[in-house]
């Protein structure tokens, strides 16, 4: 029943909008769900997209956007993806405006459209924003999942007015404190952080040998962290597709790593890898406060793996109707 309310939701939201488009929107806005260049060309860095524009939408197309990353995005984290886009004015501010930025800078692009029984989706996408959604034989896919934040700190007297990622950094920062010295030691692989989130804006990820401190070297509260971490990433999507997504994982086999200083204020990274699971997060610019954080599904990222298992099934039915026709 769950899956049944979430396509439903996202099929009606993305029609929703469908409808507000005029012909010259529709043009712009679609692209074949088989155009695999494009599908996985995404990225997180300033700049335009292909799509449309949530400052060229009139008022009740930019709510229907809205309403199709709320029809995906746990309640939190549509909040956290708000907040991302309103960041751009604030950044721009603190930049003296010399790059233009706004928070109407966010582009909506679908591929194919939610008629008949075609795989679909579409990405809603900007600066420290990606969120890329298929839906194929009843499911719903959500990776690349990318979100951002610059300043990722807001404060006033030193206390925090706004600070969209701090879970993000506090339940990795409570999981190095609860591990103790020895599993610390192999978590903490390098002093150095490296210059970004190192799958970048990568169509594909062939993820390194695993690295750090694995749940059989932490006690049970610090094992349980790690799970918590994974689940937050998770937790970004509503929660029937969380749930779904949470039951892939191997929790036995999850591997911890972070690098840079643990000292507060200072450049730092982490990775949570297993099977079919990256995560990564950086804060490493602005004087440690501008934080890249993305979770990925390496092999099924962009709804591949469903679109690979459709066309697997679509084969499989062809050769049993061959065999008939014999």
């Amino acid at each position: 029943m769950g899956d049944r309310n979430v396509l439903h939701d996202v099929t009606d939201a993305t029609r929703r909008f469908i409808k507000l488009l005029d012909a010259d929107q529709l043009e712009h806005a679609v692209r074949a769900v088989a155009d695999d260049g494009l599908r996985h060309r995404w990225g997180y860095a300033p700049g335009t997209r292909p799509g449309l524009a949530l400052g060229d939408l009139g008022r009740d197309q930019r709510k229907a956007v809205h309403g199709m990353l709320a029809t995906v995005l746990s309640p939190h984290t549509y909040a956290q993806a708000a907040t991302v886009m309103a960041l751009e004015d604030v950044l721009d501010r603190q930049e003296g405006g010399h790059r233009d930025r706004h928070s109407g800078d966010y582009w909506t692009i679908l591929f194919g459209t939610p008629d008949g029984d075609e795989p679909w989706g579409w990405r809603i996408e900007g600066h420290h924003l990606s969120v890329n959604v298929l839906v194929a034989d009843g499911r719903v896919s959500a990776t690349p999942f990318f979100l951002g934040a610059n300043p990722a700190r807001v404060t006033y007297r030193s206390r925090v007015v706004s600070q969209p990622l701090q879970l993000e950094e506090e339940l990795a920062r409570e999981l190095l404190e609860r591990m103790g010295p020895a599993a610390r030691r192999l978590a903490v692989v390098s002093d150095l952080t490296p210059q970004d989130i190192r799958s970048s804006d990568s169509p594909r990820v062939v993820p390194s040998e695993p690295v750090g401190v694995t749940p059989a070297q932490l006690d049970k509260p610090a094992g349980e962290l790690l799970v918590d971490l994974v689940r937050l990433y998770l937790d970004r999507l509503r929660h029937e597709l969380a749930d779904h997504e949470f039951a892939r994982i191997d929790q036995e086999r999850l591997h911890f790593s972070w690098e840079g200083s643990v000292r507060r204020g200072d450049g730092h990274y982490y990775r949570v890898q297993g099977p079919g699971l990256l995560i990564e997060y950086d804060n490493t610019f602005n004087e440690a406060n501008h934080i890249h954080s993305v979770w990925r599904r390496p092999s099924h990222d962009f709804g591949d793996g469903l679109l690979s298992a459709g066309c697997d099934a679509s084969r499989h039915a062809v050769a049993l109707g061959n065999v008939r026709n014999d």
